[in-house]
């Protein structure tokens, strides 16, 4: 399975498909909220029969029995990867697996990866806007024990605290790092960014690459060169 994630933050599904026609081969992609909410399972349909893998980001985060049903639903999809935010919960969690494994399809359930700290936040925002007191890393690493708890295959998280994880949780616990440019890419609303050698470096599992392939000239060559980085 590609280690390389490709966000496909388009605003639409014409958009979207247009863009996959510039890969050979079947890459893993991102299909997040914008995108999810404005074309729906035709969509998901359309990237399943071209043979690639799916992770839906849509962070899902409500009461457990609203998350399970909701989990139970998107397994029905047959996509690769779902998500939680792990600050609904060890009960939600464990709700979301649960649906996931009434829904699953072929005896095989979709990834259920946990969102600790979105890289959007920065250290100041989290104690003075979230008012969560203390150092940032010691926040996601509590969330990561506690998605380990819950039974979810792993968590979101900066490149920065994907090694401390691995230390913490283990090495089959995933770790999937967004906010990667290549070297010299504009940081845009990303606070905690990296490059892909960094994330492999420290140990990431997945890293999720937007700007970086869908602004580049030749986004099949940049996304095997970013994939070879990580497989290197």
């Amino acid at each position: 399975m590609n280690k390389c994630i490709l966000a496909l933050d388009f605003e639409n599904a014409i958009d979207a498909v247009s863009f996959l026609d510039n890969f050979d081969e079947p890459i893993y992609v991102k299909v997040g909220m914008e995108l999810f909410y404005g074309s729906g399972l035709q969509l998901i349909n359309e990237i399943k029969n071209r043979g690639h893998n799916i992770f839906v980001d849509l962070k899902l985060h409500d009461i457990p029995n609203t998350v399970k049903g909701a989990m139970r639903n998107l397994a029905k999809l047959g996509v690769d990867m779902v998500n939680v935010h792990c600050a609904g919960g060890i009960s939600m969690m464990k709700a979301a697996i649960e649906g996931l494994e009434e829904g699953k399809l072929n005896k095989k359930r979709p990834l259920c990866i946990g969102v600790t700290q979105l890289t959007s936040i920065s250290q100041e925002i989290m104690n003075e806007e979230l008012l969560i007191k203390g150092n940032i890393t010691d926040t996601v690493l509590h969330y990561a024990i506690n998605a380990k708890k819950a039974g979810l295959d792993g968590v979101v998280c900066s490149v920065y605290e994907s090694k401390i994880i691995h230390e913490v949780c283990g090495n089959d616990f995933l770790t999937i790092t967004p906010g990667i440019r290549l070297k010299g890419d504009c940081k845009d609303d990303q606070k905690r960014v990296a490059t892909p050698e960094l994330a492999k470096e420290e140990g990431g599992d997945f890293i999720v690459v937007g700007r970086s392939i869908t602004r580049s000239k030749n986004p099949n060559k940049t996304y095997i060169k970013i994939e070879n980085i990580m497989r290197g």
